[in-house]
């Protein structure tokens, strides 16, 4: 009996010992299940841009606010009037900022994007006036970029930063003399004697060519009104100034197109007094962009036609 008794001690232990050692198992399976979701909920986040703030909660007290505008400025580009005006508007806002540095990087674009942050930057530099705002241009600053730099404090080059070409366009191309090769007729429907306004596949219309320059020379006229509002006294004008042509930092900075040379860094620390950079950019997150993408596609499959735009480059 003893032998007997002593024999089931030992299976219920062995059993028991089996049954704890499955529960811990399936606890640590769970632990790490749930470990590996809550990482991955994690990298979704992150992808999805739901992190892509600004970083106004890291800074501890005064401190110069940055905001970016990179690339072509177009309605769709981070350098948009959606994604550029909120950046700025934050900026203004926190109660650290001594001041806004606006780095400008950017060939040009669209003169309506350009022209409502330009207006956005006069209004919040009125509503905050003992904030400035400087324009620190990098490697290019030119047309639709000029035209926000324009409604700065100061503008900061480097001696070659690609800065100016206040100046309008609308381009195209023409198809008449490859579609007569081709054979090729053109045969184009329309309700309104203007409505195929300088379509690439007819040939030009002297009437509507004039009307274009002449829509382009109001934009122009625009631009140049901007440009002298912004700069004022500081700009010694020349035949040339708002001619379209591009010139370096260097001279820029002698014709009152900029103010002086100077980077992110150097205007944080030695114009505005606040070595710390908060940057207030809006972030373009994930699911923004996969939505852009989508609805390119979508309206290129649909097949809507676009034409030329009149630029700022």
């Amino acid at each position: 009996m003893a032998e007997q008794d002593w024999e089931r001690g030992v299976l219920e232990k062995l059993a028991m010992s089996a049954v704890q050692e499955q529960r811990r198992a399936r606890h640590w399976g769970i632990f790490f299940k749930v470990l590996t979701f809550g990482y991955l909920f994690v990298v979704l986040f992150v992808f999805m841009g739901w992190f892509d703030k600004s970083e106004t909660a890291l800074s501890t007290g005064k401190h110069t606010a940055l905001v970016d505008m990179q690339g072509v400025i177009a309605a769709d580009s981070a350098a948009s009037a959606d994604n550029m005006i909120p950046g700025l508007q934050e900026a203004f806002k926190d109660k650290g900022t001594q001041g806004v540095i606006l780095r400008i990087n950017s060939p040009g674009g669209s003169p309506v994007q350009a022209g409502q942050i330009n207006d956005e930057i006069r209004r919040l530099r009125a509503k905050y006036p003992a904030i400035p705002l400087y324009v620190v241009a990098g490697d290019i600053c030119a047309s639709g970029g000029y035209y926000v730099a324009a409604a700065a404090d100061k503008i900061y080059v480097d001696k070659a930063t690609l800065i100016g070409s206040i100046g309008v366009l609308m381009d195209g191309f023409g198809f008449t003399g490859t579609m007569e090769k081709l054979g090729v007729e053109r045969r184009l429907v329309t309700a309104g004697a203007n409505k195929g306004f300088m379509d690439p596949f007819s040939a030009v219309r002297p009437d509507q060519q004039e009307y274009a320059k002449q829509m382009l020379a109001q934009i122009h006229q625009q631009f140049i009104d901007v440009v002298k509002q912004g700069r004022g006294k500081r700009l010694k004008e020349t035949s040339d100034t708002f001619s379209g042509l591009i010139w370096n930092g260097q001279a820029a900075v002698a014709m009152g197109l900029a103010d002086d040379y100077g980077s992110v860094e150097s205007v944080a620390r030695d114009i505005i007094k606040a070595e710390e950079i908060v940057d207030f950019t809006v972030k373009e997150g994930f699911a923004d962009r996969i939505a852009k993408r989508f609805g390119a596609g979508v309206a290129s499959a649909i097949g809507f036609s676009t034409k030329s735009g009149v630029t700022l480059h």
